[in-house]
């Protein structure tokens, strides 16, 4: 999850498409160039330990840009694929 936020946070589009399930991956990624990620804060972790195949992720990231500051709030899910964690898409309650 850090990972890929640091790759939100430096426009990485190779990393981040590289590291999403396959099922869910977008053809395209665009990200807005005005948004300006700052911080991370990881609030629950669930599974996603060293024999787990799949976890999940409750955070907030924060960013500015021109129009003001905001945040993002989500609860992603991950799966493992060949010993690598890939990001399969948010939970849904």
């Amino acid at each position: 999850m850090r990972s890929r936020y640091s790759a939100f946070a430096v426009r990485d589009h190779a990393y981040l498409l590289a590291s999403w399930h396959p099922s869910t991956r977008p053809t395209l990624l665009e990200l807005d160039p005005d948004i300006r990620w700052y911080r991370l804060d990881i609030l629950r972790t669930s599974q996603g330990g060293r024999g787990d195949t799949e976890g999940s992720v409750e955070f907030r990231a924060y960013f500015r840009s021109d129009g003001g500051a905001g945040d993002h709030y989500e609860n992603s899910r991950f799966v493992r694929i060949g010993g690598l964690w890939v990001y399969l898409g948010e939970l849904r309650r």
